[in-house]
Parts: C-alpha cells; sequence; structure tokens
C-alpha cells in the first residue's frame, strides 16, 4: 500500500483547536507515514486530507468500499436483507443504537428489557418477530430506534456481522448510529458479578490492533473505543447497584482454552503455575478481563467511523479458576446486569432528545417481493 493514495481508510485525529498542534493521531491506513504528510499539507476540523472521516456531514456511514455503488444489489447474505429485496430506509432509517450480544435468547431478552425501559409498545396482537429468522445464523429484533442482534462467538463470527451491520446502516442511511457489545468475560482479579466497560482492546499478545490478511498480506487496524461514552457509561453506574462496575482493559482470545490459559481443555502442556504467571502480566499491564470479540468489534466500527463501547459481565475471577460453577440463575441475573447500565445510557440519551415512545417495531418493507423471495431462499438454502 505504501507509494499510493488510499482514500477510502480511516484517519482519525485530536486537534487543539487553540493551537491547531496534532494531540493524538492514528490510522487505519497505518503504513502510511501520514503524520508527516499532513504536517505538509496541513489539518482542519472536517478531517484529514489523505482519508475520509467515515461518515457523511448529516451524520450518516460513509462505506470505505468503491464497488458497493456499482453493485445491482447488496445482498446481507447472513442477515437474509437485501438493498433492492427490502425497504433498508424504511425498515431501519431511524435507528440510533445497535446493541450485540453472542446468544439469540440473550438478545430477545435485551430487546422485551429495552422495549419496557423506553416505553416501546407494539401493535396489538403482534409480538417481536426476527427479522433475520431466515438466515438461521444471526437473530435480529428492532425496537423503536434499537437493534438487538446476535453476534455468536468469536472473531470470524462477530466480524461477519460487523461488515452486514456496517452496510445496513449505510443503506438504510442511519444517523450516528451507536454500537454497544454487551456481553460476558472472565475477570482478572474481578469477582464474578462484576460490570466491566472496556476502556482499550487488546489481543492476547497485548497488541491493541486487529490483523487481518488481505490479499496475502497483514493489515493492522487500531482497536478504538469512544472514550466520552465510556466515562458516561460509568458516570450511569448507580450506588445503589447490589455490584460493582470497573473500567480496564479486555484482553480478546481467538481461543476458548489454550489462548486463555485455562487448565480443562482437551489439551494442556502448561502448569498452574505458568496459568497463573500470565494472568498476573496481563493483570500488571491493566487488562482486567478476557472475551473473545472486543478487538474485532472496536476495530471495525473504528475504521467505519462509529462510536462504541463494550460493556461485560465477569462470570468469574480466573485467578481463582477456570470452570463456571456458579448456578444458573445467578448467571442469568448476572447477564442482565450489563444490559441495564446500556438500557440506561439509551434511556437517557432519547429522554434528552424529547424521543422516549415509539410506535412500530421493524416490520418488513418488502421493495421487490421477487428479490425478497430470492434474497429468503439464498440465506435458507446454502451453508
Amino acid at each position: 500500500m505504501r507509494g499510493t493514495d488510499n482514500y477510502q481508510y480511516a484517519c482519525n485525529f485530536y486537534v487543539e483547536e487553540s493551537t491547531q498542534h496534532l494531540v493524538d493521531f492514528y490510522c487505519g491506513c497505518w503504513e502510511y507515514d501520514l503524520k508527516e504528510r499532513l504536517n505538509k499539507t496541513g489539518i482542519n476540523s472536517n478531517g484529514c486530507a489523505y482519508c475520509a472521516n467515515g461518515r457523511y456531514p448529516d451524520g450518516s456511514i460513509k462505506l470505505r468500499n468503491p464497488h458497493i455503488e456499482l453493485m445491482d444489489q447488496d445482498i446481507l447474505y447472513h442477515l437474509a436483507l437485501g438493498s433492492e429485496s427490502h425497504d433498508l430506509v424504511e425498515m431501519f432509517g431511524d435507528v440510533k443504537f445497535v446493541c450485540m450480544g453472542g446468544t439469540p435468547k440473550r438478545m430477545y431478552d435485551f430487546a422485551q428489557y429495552i422495549m419496557k425501559e423506553i416505553g416501546h409498545k407494539l401493535p396489538t396482537g403482534t409480538c417481536l418477530s426476527d427479522i433475520s429468522q431466515y438466515s438461521y445464523r444471526y437473530s435480529m429484533y428492532k425496537i423503536g430506534p434499537v437493534l438487538s442482534v446476535s453476534h455468536g462467538m468469536g472473531v470470524p463470527s462477530i466480524s461477519i456481522l460487523l461488515h452486514e451491520m456496517i452496510k445496513l446502516m449505510y443503506h438504510a442511511k442511519a444517523k450516528d448510529p451507536i454500537f454497544f457489545r454487551i456481553g460476558t468475560c472472565g475477570g482478572i482479579g474481578v469477582e464474578g458479578g462484576t460490570v466491566v466497560i472496556s476502556e482499550d482492546a487488546v489481543d492476547s499478545l497485548e497488541r491493541n490492533y486487529y490483523e487481518v490478511p488481505i490479499l496475502g498480506k497483514l493489515v493492522r487496524r487500531p482497536a478504538k473505543l469512544d472514550k466520552r461514552i465510556i466515562r458516561e457509561l460509568k458516570s450511569l453506574a448507580s450506588v445503589e447497584d447490589p455490584y460493582e462496575t470497573v473500567i480496564g482493559k479486555t484482553m480478546c482470545a481467538s481461543d476458548f482454552y489454550e489462548e486463555q490459559g485455562r487448565l480443562d481443555g482437551a489439551f494442556c502442556e502448561y502448569t498452574e503455575q505458568d496459568k497463573l504467571e500470565f494472568l498476573n502480566k496481563l493483570r500488571k499491564s491493566g487488562v482486567i478481563n478476557i472475551e473473545m470479540e472486543c478487538v474485532p468489534f472496536a476495530a471495525l466500527t473504528h475504521h467505519a467511523g462509529i462510536k462504541a463501547a463494550i460493556v461485560c459481565v465477569a462470570l468469574l475471577d480466573r485467578l481463582k479458576g477456570d470452570q463456571v460453577s456458579t448456578p444458573k440463575e445467578v448467571l442469568n441475573e448476572y447477564q442482565v446486569r450489563p444490559q441495564k447500565l446500556v438500557a440506561r445510557y439509551i434511556k437517557r440519551y432519547l429522554q434528552n432528545k424529547g424521543r422516549i415512545s415509539f410506535d412500530g417495531h421493524g416490520s418488513m418493507a418488502v421493495k421487490s417481493p421477487r428479490r425478497f423471495k430470492l434474497v429468503q431462499q439464498e440465506s435458507e438454502t446454502f451453508e
């Protein structure tokens, strides 16, 4: 990529207005010596001279893929939606919050919970419907301005969903959407039931970027979360909550067992002392929890110019064990805790905007019945 002007990559920086001094600089097209080039060309509040800022002036998403506009139809295959088969603006144009979690059940429960919290009313005789039911891969529910969608487990699953959710927001012309990941994790020196807000996302080598092979070459994209949303979430933690809410660095693993230093997998070629040394090393560097999706979530939302945050609940302290032996009813209550915090954020935002009651519930809006049927059949038929 060096030596070429590839404008579709993300560049973000903070400029101190009084001095026009470059305080912080990071860029998706990381191989460029952009800092030197910016010093030559100057910078301004509208964005980098060499990279788009990820959004149009009205807040709608700017895709960093020129090929999409040339396509007859963009089929969001894993969501069972299409840009010409469905009226995506009608269905999703009012979306402000995209909330993701691992399992369909958890996100259905969150959809029910947020519906009550924001006073959303379904039409008489209707119930929440899974918009992506014909994909048999992810589940998605719309509750007014909130989407609740399952992302599966691990880096590949959430990265596929993020590509298609970002494109969905683009086609829907949604304005300034905010993405949340609501999940579970293992704590490091953090007791089970503690809510963790991620301030930074690193991989198991403690690198805070998402490294992905593209056309046989490794490309690194910075994993960045929105600092303001993180602070606002922490401020919404109540002293009356019977649990702690903390902020810390989160490690993303690509494996549930060995990469996380567990002793209970099918294979284990290290000692318990090795495991504890590894976890304590992470803890000393500021890592307080481990999960399996934060790095691609932070990197891809940042690359798209979308504000994002991660809120998880620790199921156990990994310094004390590996297996989750907490009773199921207690775990179910644990999983509601990060949902409550995100719901407080959404509710406060909507109250401030005077938008706390909504009609409609994201029913299908079909543009082309023929194409709708084809998209449905494609998603149903193929693995």
